[in-house]
């Protein structure tokens, strides 16, 4: 619950729905496993990416989605600041986008800070 966007609901669903983290290889998966990672039509070496597969835990994708579009609300009611990741997304795509977006790096996030036991650190306010 100290990552921005994740409340008691969602850490909740998370510690109910999810399995194990350990049998995740990385956050990626925790993400796919989710369905919040774009579909994959690649050959021949030639990587082509989708839409989000939304094949995945709807509850828990939701609550993260939900979290996300309110951080991104936050972010625009109060200000984010000028060159960080969440304002260049935000100059340039949809919100719903950079929602989705942001729902995956909260779920790689998650399963970081569950594997690692330690809670959440800002990587922008460290640099």
């Amino acid at each position: 619950m100290t990552m921005p966007g994740v409340g008691e609901q969602t850490a909740l669903a998370i510690e109910a729905f999810a399995p194990d983290m350990s049998c995740f290889k990385r956050g990626r998966d925790f993400a796919a496993w989710l369905g919040l990672v774009p579909l994959q039509h690649s050959t021949g070496g030639k990587d082509r990416l989708g839409k989000v597969s939304k094949m995945g835990q709807k509850d828990i994708r939701s609550l993260l989605v939900i979290g996300a579009m309110s951080v991104i609300g936050a972010a625009t009611r109060f200000g984010v600041r000028k060159g960080s990741w969440l304002a260049r997304m935000l100059d340039r795509k949809p919100k719903l986008l950079v929602a989705i977006t942001l729902a995956n790096r909260m779920a790689r996030g998650i399963w970081a800070m569950l594997m690692k036991q330690e809670n959440y650190r800002n990587p922008e306010a460290m640099a």
